[in-house]
């Protein structure tokens, strides 16, 4: 019933951008906080950004400058443009949706989200 999918990721070259994007089915999400995880082999899930329902944007410090969140609530779909891109990026990125009040305290812990993606791959070659 509830569905993210996430799209987009693939190879770039160290210095390029990429745009991945997430799409719900099954519900809306436009009161919800969404938000963008990232996960390489042999390491914890780490948070890279999230957008609250009132648009407000957070980032990680790696990523900070460097990569902007967005959220298309008429399309049911949120991006991360990411610019700049290290090789230490490489990872397999996942959105996910909190719906809980307590979401938007603790935006930056995978507890917060109700629902996740599968996950597209981001590989960045030097």
């Amino acid at each position: 019933q509830v569905q993210l999918v996430e799209s987009g990721g693939g190879l770039v070259q160290a210095g390029g951008s990429l745009r991945v994007s997430c799409v719900a089915s099954g519900h809306t999400f436009s009161r919800y906080i969404m938000a963008w995880f990232r996960q390489s082999p042999g390491k914890e899930r780490e948070f890279v950004s999230a957008i609250k329902s009132d648009g407000r944007t957070y980032y990680a410090n790696s990523v900070k400058g460097r990569f902007t969140i967005s959220r298309d609530n008429a399309k049911n779909t949120v991006y991360l443009e990411m610019n700049s891109l290290k090789p230490e990026d490489t990872a397999v990125y996942y959105c996910a949706e909190g719906r809980r009040s307590d979401s938007n305290a603790y935006y930056t812990q995978s507890p917060s989200y109700d629902y996740w993606g599968q996950g597209t791959q981001v590989t960045v070659s030097s």
